[in-house]
């Protein structure tokens, strides 16, 4: 008798005996084998598509954060040479005209009644404050100071203050009287003498007003120097006259 089962005894194996298949119809196959490659290197080739956009787009984010970067510096560093050399706590820029100058001529309605021209104080040395207005407080605290320092400006060779502003006369004469200040303070409404002097260059209310601005005119109408206080980087609308002195006295005699 043959050792091979016969049909009935295939037929009524078990399933656990019986071959296992390999998987779905034409799963194996030369063609499914293909289209199952074909189909990765799609795959692949998409997602090597998306890294590079995704590339390209952090490469222009990037350039364009570095460009900013640079521009930014490079206002930085403007406006940072442009200060004094000596520049502190009070740092400041130096507009035009500047030492060495003719300072140019103005007459303006005076606080202390009728006009006051520059002119008139030909022979003494005279420091030009220009500020802000009636809207800076610290401006007026400023002139305040100064008189309290009457007697170290004049040791300073300092003869005379003269503060310059847009405001009306009509208001400054008013807050010079409710501050009882003797300074003659100056109306420019309409900004003529200021632009003259780019005094309104150097604010935090872009040139419509005059920022902190100190000009210091000898006895010849030449100008031996000038301070910007109220630009950038720190804007400041008021300092001790003491610092602003030391200041002076560095700018006239620089080392």
């Amino acid at each position: 008798m043959s050792g091979k089962p016969s049909v009935s005894q295939r037929k009524g194996r078990p399933a656990a005996q019986r071959p296992a298949r390999t998987g779905g119809p034409g799963q194996g196959t030369p063609g499914a084998q293909r289209r199952a490659k074909l189909a990765a290197r799609r795959e692949a080739q998409r997602r090597g598509q998306r890294r590079r956009r995704i590339a390209w787009r952090a490469g222009i984010a990037a350039a364009g954060a570095a460009a900013v970067i640079a521009v930014l510096f490079a206002v930085f560093q403007n406006s940072s040479s442009s200060s004094s050399p000596g520049a502190g706590a009070y740092p400041y820029q130096v507009g035009s005209p500047g030492r060495g100058q003719a300072a140019p001529a103005f007459s303006l309605a005076a606080s202390t009644g009728g006009k006051v021209s520059l002119s008139a104080y030909r022979g003494k040395t005279v420091l030009l404050f220009f500020q802000e207005g009636l809207t800076c407080q610290p401006c007026w605290t400023q002139i305040t100071d100064l008189e309290k320092h009457t007697a170290q400006l004049r040791a300073a060779g300092i003869g005379q203050v003269v503060s310059v502003t847009s405001d009306p006369i009509t208001q400054i004469t008013q807050k010079t009287r409710d501050m009882g200040l003797s300074t003659p303070v100056l109306s420019d409404p309409g900004l003529a003498v200021s632009q003259k002097y780019h005094a309104n260059a150097y604010g935090m209310m872009g040139s419509s007003r005059d920022g902190h601005t100190f000009i210091l005119v000898g006895p010849d109408g030449t100008i031996r120097w000038r301070a910007d206080y109220g630009g950038p980087p720190k804007y400041t609308m008021f300092l001790p006259t003491t610092a602003l002195l030391a200041d002076v006295k560095a700018g006239e005699h620089p080392s």
